[in-house]
């Protein structure tokens, strides 16, 4: 059994709204050239590797592209 607690691992205290900033910060995670579309592409590009370190690497850079 377990219990979901919704709640922020580090609160915080938002002052003033910025959409200039918050639209760059979308942007660079979720637009063409974005951190998700870097990491889809070397994620996807693995299945056609036949090398397996070829596969490995590609794996481990799509991931790495994930984490912030």
């Amino acid at each position: 059994m377990w219990t979901y607690d919704k709640m922020l691992e580090y609160p915080i205290n938002i002052k003033e709204t910025n959409t200039a900033l918050a639209k760059n910060i979308i942007s660079q995670y979720g637009g063409p050239d974005g951190e998700l579309a870097a990491s889809l592409r070397y994620l996807s590009q693995r299945f056609g590797m036949p090398d397996q370190k070829a596969k490995a690497t590609l794996n481990d850079i799509g991931t790495e592209e994930l984490v912030p």
